[in-house]
């Protein structure tokens, strides 16, 4: 059962990100990474974040602990930008909260160029993006951090960020559980992940009762508005359901069709001459950054 935590403190948002989450201290002096429910994600975002984050957690992977956290806008008074008090305005009363992870460090494609993953870990983390549809996970957008990064702990990978996953979730009605999404440029793709191992061990344990425990973590609030289910209950059966199926179905979507290193950077070289040659010739001295950001993000300055 995930604990319930109350906000003492409001730190600082962090920006890097469309739902401009904030980091809180609260009354377990623990210190959190808050995502509001005011957000422009919505619900549904709370809700993917809870299922995928604690399915992680019991399969093993390295996740942060989860919380309820109960906000008083009032805490965050002095947040000088007004869009973001706004947001805080919207958001009075339960949240979630994500462990702060201190001085954790975004797994950038520069780190990743000399960062030791076993290809079994990469197998698994593979696995619970293709399980739980969650196609957010790109090698320029990876949504893992590094940590430690001090001390004499070797750091490992952590997983952060599954607002993006359960995308059927949004279509209920229009999606199957035997879908195949395409990872070939998943953030770990180049390790050779194991994924045919990673089924093996992990499927089993995806259960009808581990589900039932995990979704019984949501509140009922983030769940009350999903059109087409008349209960809370209802929607948590359908997501129960969904994954089963879809965990039973593994052979149908399971991905195994991972580029190589010189394969991706032919297909990157392809597509920038396509998107060069495909601009006026003032915007060609304009350089294609392609959904990189312009200056490599900082973990630091989200965890610590």
């Amino acid at each position: 059962m995930m604990r319930e935590v109350t906000a003492t403190r409001y730190v600082e948002p962090l920006r890097s990100g469309g739902s401009v989450p904030g980091v809180v201290e609260a009354d377990d002096l623990g210190t959190y990474v808050v995502k509001f429910t005011g957000s422009a994600q919505g619900h549904k975002a709370l809700v993917a974040e809870v299922i995928v984050g604690e399915l992680a957690r019991a399969l093993g992977l390295r996740f942060p602990e989860l919380v309820l956290v109960h906000f008083d806008p009032a805490i965050a008074a002095d947040e000088p930008h007004q869009e973001v008090r706004e947001l805080h305005g919207a958001s009075a009363g339960v949240n979630l909260g994500m462990d702060h992870l201190p001085g954790a460090a975004d797994f950038t494609p520069e780190v990743a160029e000399s960062f030791p993953v076993d290809p079994l870990e990469a197998g698994r983390i593979v696995w619970l993006d293709a399980l739980t549809v969650n196609v957010d996970r790109t090698v320029h957008s990876s949504n893992l951090m590094v940590w430690p990064t001090l001390g004499t702990v070797p750091p490992r990978l952590w997983l952060i960020d599954h607002g993006a996953a359960l995308v059927f979730h949004h279509r209920w009605d229009t999606t199957t559980p035997g879908k195949r999404y395409d990872f070939r440029h998943h953030a770990l793709g180049h390790y050779g992940p194991d994924v045919l191992a990673a089924d093996a061990e992990l499927a089993p344990r995806v259960t009808e009762e581990l589900l039932r425990g995990i979704v019984a973590e949501v509140p009922d609030a983030w769940l009350a508005e999903d059109a087409g289910f008349a209960a809370p209950d209802d929607v948590r059966a359908a997501y129960v359901d969904y994954l089963l199926q879809r965990v039973r179905r593994s052979a149908e979507w399971l991905p195994t069709d991972f580029p190589g290193a010189a394969e991706l950077a032919a297909e990157e070289t392809a597509r920038a001459a396509r998107t060069q040659a495909g601009r006026p010739d003032w915007l060609k001295r304009v350089p294609d950054l392609h959904g990189r950001p312009g200056v490599e993000p900082d973990g630091a300055v989200h965890f610590g």
